[in-house]
């Protein structure tokens, strides 16, 4: 039973933490509407790689138990593939120490073990089966789960969460949140990938450089993408040929098959970082209530689910 009167919740953001947090909140019986300034097919969300790992998110502590519940959902959609775009994918991550991830992950990966040296050139590595998530079909799955919980989705820019007529708002923005609340902690960290028809690679692995310098390559059906970039403070979204270039090259010292592969295009995103997630209530006038939600930088399809039950947990309390 929706409790919050006619207005019920009011989600500003159709990302995946946006959407998932709605789908929350409607299978839990509120009456939730989705505002996004844009469809969910044009958010930085449906640019991601998408294979669950918390990467540069902080507090560390929270987003392991949020990535871990989260991890639980996901293996349960790997069931529905071809519906959720979700798929159980071997690969090697590295410069990670093993004995750490074992421990945080708390026997959650089964199939966890040290990478050979012929599955990551990295000393410290990790072979693991996790979650890869294919964007493009998961956030209209995602928006459709909404919609049978009874949730709706109104594109309308949102510039001040104090005139949006509900009780509730979860103020999930993501980078735009530098605008609407005027948090100038959150910074856009741009990312960079190449999309090439698939040569027959069917895991995916990724490696950082001393400089922070990112390569990876991620199996999709039907493509395989390529990255990546991590340019802290950069906002362009323009495709840069020449980063473009350098990640083939990246990708192919570590998979030769990929030099000859035919580009199918360019994507950008910019993942909205800051030090730390804000997951906060805060009293907006006239005895409504806000719920922040953004902060998530590159692993907001990792912390999701377990994120957005603790937002939706806030949101039915206020």
């Amino acid at each position: 039973m929706d409790t919050q009167g006619n207005g019920g919740i009011v989600v500003v953001g159709s990302g995946v933490v946006g959407l998932t947090t709605a789908v929350v909140l409607a299978e839990r019986g509120r009456r939730v509407r989705v505002w996004t300034r844009e469809a969910a097919e044009r958010t930085t969300s449906a640019v991601a790689g998408a294979l669950w790992w918390p990467y540069h998110i902080e507090p560390k502590a929270s987003a392991r138990r949020w990535a871990l519940r989260s991890l639980e959902v996901y293996r349960e959609l790997a069931g529905r593939p071809e519906e959720t775009g979700v798929r159980l994918v071997e690969g090697a991550m590295g410069e990670v120490d093993p004995a750490d991830v074992e421990g945080w992950t708390a026997g959650r990966l089964p199939a966890l073990r040290r990478a050979a040296a012929h599955e990551h050139p990295a000393r410290n590595a990790v072979w693991a089966r996790l979650p890869l998530i294919d964007m493009a079909v998961h956030l209209p799955w995602l928006r459709a789960r909404l919609l049978r919980a009874g949730g709706t989705v109104e594109e309308r820019t949102v510039s001040d969460l104090g005139a949006v007529d509900a009780p509730v708002v979860v103020n999930c923005a993501g980078l735009g949140a530098r605008d609407l609340v005027g948090d100038t902690s959150v910074r856009p960290v741009r990312g960079q990938l190449v999309v090439v028809e698939n040569p027959g690679v069917d895991t995916w692995l990724v490696s950082t450089a001393p400089d922070g310098e990112l390569t990876y390559f991620f199996p999709q059906p039907g493509q395989l993408l390529l990255g990546g970039t991590s340019e802290d403070g950069v906002s362009s979204l323009e495709p840069d040929p020449a980063q473009a270039e350098a990640i083939v090259r990246r990708c192919a010292a570590l998979r030769p098959e990929v030099a000859g592969a035919r580009i199918l295009a360019h994507r950008v995103g910019l993942r909205p970082a800051r030090p730390a997630v804000r997951l906060e209530r805060q009293a907006l006038p006239g005895g409504r209530t806000v719920v922040h939600h953004y902060g998530h930088g590159g692993a907001g399809v990792t912390v999701a689910w377990g994120c957005a039950e603790e937002a939706a947990a806030l949101a039915a309390s206020s």
